[in-house]
């Protein structure tokens, strides 16, 4: 999370995620979005109650809606949800979004986030392929 101030200077706030880590996830989201022109996203945080549906909402604010791929991951919460657009669900059907969930699980149950997010953005991006 960034935090502006009233010098217009952003500051970092503490999170899950070392610097490293961040940089390797930044990595695997452009990568995934240049590999298949969908457009990749990654929430960690609380989600409301019913958090399906607040991952959904959250999907509905990104831009290209249809080509999105959101990754939403409440740690605390103990819940992954994995939403696509109607583009992207094409490509990525329900039944591939649930195995890369369930490997980002495993990896979780392990202590590594990052590495979970990361798996995941490649396992979907591999199964979206390159966009027509």
């Amino acid at each position: 999370m960034i935090e502006e101030h009233n010098y217009g200077q952003p500051e970092v706030l503490e999170g899950p995620f070392s610097t490293r880590q961040l940089l390797r996830l930044d990595e695997a989201l452009r990568t995934a979005d240049r590999a298949t022109g969908l457009v990749f996203s990654v929430y960690v945080g609380e989600l409301e109650e019913p958090v399906r549906g607040h991952a959904e909402r959250m999907h509905q604010q990104l831009p290209d809606v249809a080509s999105a791929v959101l990754i939403a991951v409440s740690p605390n919460q103990r819940v992954l949800e994995v939403v696509t657009g109607g583009d992207a669900r094409r490509r990525i059907p329900d039944r591939d979004a649930k195995l890369a969930a369930l490997s980002m699980v495993a990896a979780f149950g392990g202590g590594d986030l990052a590495g979970g997010i990361i798996s995941g953005l490649d396992q979907l991006a591999t199964r979206a392929g390159r966009g027509e």
